[in-house]
């Protein structure tokens, strides 16, 4: 490598960490079951016998993690799709892909995480400055923001019945989470039980209520049909989330995203949540850049990797990591992502359903053992929850929230 390791000047070992962690997580990205943040775990478990400086492998780490919160929408919106009749509650990429729309939706996500990229790199030096005053206050009273934030969540539903089912489904997934995170795990590849709670809460569900669904219908062309200008305030929306979930530990993007849909335009429908929720997961990761130079505290699983391996905080070559690994993310999404759309549809929908749901429970087990499936198992059970009160699935976040809250 050239110069000193504080340059600007990215060297070669540098730019192969980079080209090495964006390949790895386009893998970790596209295969189902592989919770971004189990994925960060386990490369900073391997970090150390990596090849080359520690600022090349943090880079590593850092566009690994980058590629893998692009490309997980992949999986997300191919897998699990549920029959028509249940198109009212199923998600919003399921949604647009039951009318055919897959391909675009996939682009949507794209661009909502490109255009909140480019909001996230010229806000977020003047925001940084700005929780340099807030942050100190609002860590000292933490947890009323989190009680206060998953409330506001509940407000978000569409009548008093629907918000008390969502305290409800909070204080369940909190009350799993403030056991489960406790428990001692151990698989073979790791010690988390992160892709177990969230396999289960999340992914499985979503899976079991599709299992009897018609799989993926014939998908129509590519054009983004959504308003440029809605599209482009939901991305703006998730900028200004990420910016919160960025600096605030414990609350997550897709809080972050529900909340953000409040100023997000009317019309942008399915797709305005699309790029809202894609927006903040990329302004997080810029955002969380920031703040971890100027804190010194990660706020992502990623940025804990990355931590973990001192590698040093060379802001110019970490900003350009993110955005390399973005871009790369983008072009995947859009490319091998319509190809991920057109085998799945080719497939017995019983069989691809079974499929995910066993990479979910290797998942588990390859970062938690047997104690980790039995997690998983009840996590599902909890994660069942939303849907059958007709509430939203993120209130399920509260697994993180509520115990951070309590200390």
């Amino acid at each position: 490598m050239s110069g000193r390791p504080g340059s600007v000047m990215v060297g070669v070992d540098v730019a192969v960490g980079l080209v090495l962690g964006v390949s790895l997580g386009c893998v970790s990205g596209l295969t189902p079951g592989v919770h971004a943040n189990a994925f960060a775990l386990m490369l900073a478990g391997v970090a150390p016998s990596m090849p080359g400086s520690s600022l090349a492998v943090g880079v590593a780490v850092l566009g690994a993690g980058v590629t893998h919160s692009f490309v997980d929408v992949v999986p997300a919106i191919s897998l699990g799709v549920p029959d028509a009749a249940m198109a009212a509650t199923a998600l919003p990429g399921h949604r647009l892909v039951l009318e055919g729309r897959g391909r675009e939706a996939l682009r949507v996500s794209a661009l909502g995480s490109l255009g909140a990229c480019a909001f996230a790199l010229v806000a977020a030096w003047p925001v940084t400055e700005a929780m340099r005053v807030l942050v100190p206050v609002l860590n000292a009273h933490l947890a009323v923001v989190l009680v206060v934030a998953t409330l506001a969540l509940a407000a978000t539903e569409r009548s008093w019945r629907h918000r008390g089912a969502a305290v409800v489904v909070a204080a369940l997934a909190g009350g799993f989470g403030a056991l489960a995170l406790d428990v001692d795990v151990s698989g073979p590849l790791g010690e988390s039980a992160l892709a177990a709670i969230f396999g289960g809460l999340f992914g499985a569900p979503v899976l079991l209520d599709a299992l009897e669904g018609d799989g993926v219908p014939p998908q129509g062309d590519a054009a983004v049909r959504g308003s440029p200008v809605a599209l482009a305030g939901a991305a703006l929306a998730g900028t200004a989330g990420g910016g919160a979930v960025g600096y605030l530990p414990g609350v997550s993007s897709g809080v972050a995203a529900v909340l953000a849909l409040a100023v997000v335009p009317g019309d942008a429908g399915d797709r305005g949540y699309l790029a809202t929720v894609s927006g903040v997961n990329t302004a997080n990761s810029i955002f969380a850049v920031f703040a971890l130079v100027a804190f010194g505290t990660p706020r992502t699983g990623v940025l804990v990797a990355f931590d973990d391996i001192g590698a040093p905080l060379v802001l110019p070559v970490l900003v350009a990591a993110v955005v390399v690994a973005g871009v790369a993310g983008a072009l995947v999404v859009v490319t091998v992502g319509d190809r991920y759309l057109a085998v799945v549809g080719a497939a017995d929908q019983r069989t691809v359903v079974a499929l995910a749901l066993l990479a979910l429970a290797l998942a588990a087990w390859t970062f938690g053992g047997v104690v980790g499936c039995c997690l998983f198992a009840v996590a599902t059970v909890v994660g069942l929850a939303p849907v059958r009160l007709g509430v939203k699935r993120v209130h399920l976040m509260s697994v993180l929230t509520l115990p951070i809250a309590l200390g």
